[in-house]
């Protein structure tokens, strides 16, 4: 105590001093320190929580993107497999078409050459017909007389037959 009278303080005044510091730290450390720190282990740990969040977003946006890939490539190979199912259908559509193509002319040709053979076989009749009239009208002259019509059918058959 002799301390404290030679520096000129007084016990009683040292004594509230020390009392006002105590309640003033009490106070500050229960209204100012304490929610501050709060706060700041609140900030802290939202702080840590973003970190996380973000690394799981990462990884999470990693794996999406494998999957879209994995999506990508599959869809691809489909593709390609539905384009080459497509060319082998219309392969096959266009073979099938030829095919019916090349049976209508061949059935076309057909008619056509039995259209033919009808008309050769009309003509033939035709110039035979002709030929006989002819044949007929050239003995006539020759003959100067008119046999009759039984005995010119006989001639014009065995004139036919001969040539």
């Amino acid at each position: 105590m002799g301390l404290i009278k030679v520096l000129g303080l007084d016990w009683k005044v040292l004594l509230a001093q020390f009392i006002n510091f105590a309640v003033l730290l009490f106070v500050l450390f229960k209204f100012a320190y304490k929610p501050m720190f709060k706060f700041l282990d609140d900030r802290k740990d939202k702080i840590e929580k973003g970190i996380e969040n973000a690394a799981r977003a990462e990884d999470r946006l990693k794996e999406i993107t494998e999957k879209e890939l994995e999506v990508l490539k599959k869809a691809k190979v489909e593709a390609v497999e539905i384009l080459n199912k497509a060319q082998l259908e219309a392969e096959e559509i266009r073979k099938r078409e030829l095919t019916k193509t090349r049976e209508e002319i061949g059935k076309i040709i057909n008619q056509e050459k039995e259209n033919m053979r009808q008309e050769k076989a009309e003509v033939l009749r035709d110039i035979k017909s002709e030929v006989s009239k002819l044949v007929i009208s050239s003995v006539e002259k020759v003959l100067e007389e008119k046999i009759d019509s039984k005995k010119d059918e006989e001639i014009i058959k065995k004139m036919i037959k001969d040539r």
